[in-house]
């Protein structure tokens, strides 16, 4: 049975989609192998929103690779999250390049040890077409850390349930950065540390249900950091915190929610640079239907958007 690692250290088992196999692997040494591809796997079959900007679709038949790994100590080149509460760190310098043909699931745990992956082939699209295929698909429970994310970077990447996206750099957002779906409301999704650039709408699209913590993080030049999905259609009571983030315009919106559906968004430590006009949270009526969803408010209500006056400085 054919194995292929796309880079950094894993220690576990790599599956090849569709194989019924697994092969124990060693760290390997950096190098810039040919680009990672896999057989044809079915398609499988998601909660499809429609004419959302965003909205997650049914998977493709295109390749895709598992690589289930079990947690393993990140490389001493790449930089840990900073605390709750301190200064963000700078972009980081990318170790490696490793070009990613089909999807790569990940279980388990799994430390790019910041390389930088970027879409070629099936993958290489960095348009706002709806229904592209991840970069990184990540299973329930698993966490996807230390990776750079370069362009083209497809639709990101799809979080199918719990996650963690930890010191997660994308240097070009495709459709979007990353999308949660999972569909329990005890789902709960962390992204910590990192940050995104260039994204023409959202950085983060929350179709499924549960609860999304963004902290420590920098965003720059976007249309909305969080975006609850407007017309999915299955509709979810949905959450997000929000701390500790530096948001950089030109940008249009930091938060965008559903009231309709009880949706809330949680700020403190927001520090919003060079675009004293964008909107913090604004709060709309989703719906189920594929319309384009009603802007019904902004700002702090005390009861959707919540947050004070102190929770956002503006330089």
């Amino acid at each position: 049975m054919a194995t292929a690692l796309i880079g950094g250290a894993i220690t576990g088992g790599i599956l090849l989609k569709g194989s019924g196999e697994s092969s124990t692997v060693k760290a390997v040494e950096d190098r810039d192998p040919a680009p990672v591809s896999a057989s044809p796997a079915p398609s499988r079959p998601t909660s499809s929103p429609s004419a959302s900007p965003s909205a997650s679709g049914s998977a493709s038949a295109s390749a895709s690779r598992s690589a289930a790994a079990s947690a393993s100590k990140s490389p001493k080149a790449a930089a840990a999250p900073p605390p709750a509460g301190s200064a963000l760190g700078s972009w980081p310098t990318a170790t490696a390049g490793r070009p990613v043909t089909s999807t790569v699931e990940v279980s388990g745990t799994y430390d790019g040890g910041l390389k930088r992956f970027f879409g070629s082939g099936a993958l290489g699209g960095d348009g706002q077409d709806e229904d592209q295929d991840a970069v990184f698909e990540l299973a329930d429970g698993a966490t996807l850390k230390n990776v750079v994310l370069g362009a083209p970077a497809a639709d990101g990447v799809h979080c199918l349930g719990s996650c963690t996206l930890e010191n997660v750099w994308w240097q070009d957002v495709g459709e979007d950065a990353a999308t949660f779906k999972g569909t329990s409301p005890s789902a709960r999704y962390t992204v910590i540390g990192g940050g995104a650039r260039k994204a023409d709408d959202k950085v983060f699209q929350h179709n499924g249900a549960g609860t999304l913590t963004i902290r420590n993080f920098q965003v720059a030049e976007f249309g909305k950091l969080y975006r609850s999905c407007g017309n999915c259609d299955t509709q979810y009571k949905r959450h997000v915190v929000i701390d500790n983030v530096r948001a950089t315009g030109p940008g249009n919106t930091l938060v965008g929610i559903n009231a309709n559906y009880g949706d809330t968004a949680t700020l403190s430590g927001v520090t919003i640079v060079g675009d004293s006009g964008m909107t913090v949270c604004e709060r709309f009526q989703g719906n189920s239907t594929g319309a384009e969803p009603d802007k019904i408010g902004s700002g702090p209500d005390g009861t959707y958007c919540r947050y004070g006056t102190s929770a956002i400085t503006y330089k």
